[in-house]
């Protein structure tokens, strides 16, 4: 019997529509990381990043490199 799953599955995203994003607000600094419709411009939230742990799993659970635009 399997108890825990070791095998770590990516969520996936449009890639050829949307764009990951951190949308930020200069307001109180609160982030958001999500996806950006290119064609839209609609940006959907994903998860709040308090930290740079926050951001790592985002970008772990979507299999993204590199880094990630902000967006005021």
């Amino acid at each position: 019997m399997k108890l825990f799953n070791t095998h770590k599955q990516h969520l996936s995203y449009d890639k050829e529509n949307k764009i990951p994003v951190i949308k930020a607000s200069i307001c109180n600094g609160e982030q958001v990381a999500g996806f950006k419709d290119i064609n839209t411009g609609h940006i959907e939230e994903i998860m709040l990043i308090n930290n740079e742990t926050d951001l790592a799993k985002f970008k772990s659970m979507y299999g993204i490199d590199g880094e990630i635009t902000k967006e005021y």
